[in-house]
């Protein structure tokens, strides 16, 4: 299942360069696209407020 980011995202961008899909979008809040995500945890991992969750 692929991972979705949560209200708590401070659109820092750190997860973005993680992601070896490119699966984040940028936005007010960021966004997973769950059709690209490959569920490797990469952007959980490094996400500074814990806002990227198994969906």
């Amino acid at each position: 299942m692929a991972h979705v980011i949560t209200d708590g995202c401070i659109a820092c961008g750190t997860c973005i360069g993680e992601c070896p899909v490119e699966a984040i979008s940028e936005g007010e809040k960021y966004s997973i696209d769950p059709e690209k995500c490959i569920d490797c945890g990469s952007c959980a991992a490094a996400c500074p407020t814990e806002s990227i969750v198994e969906g």
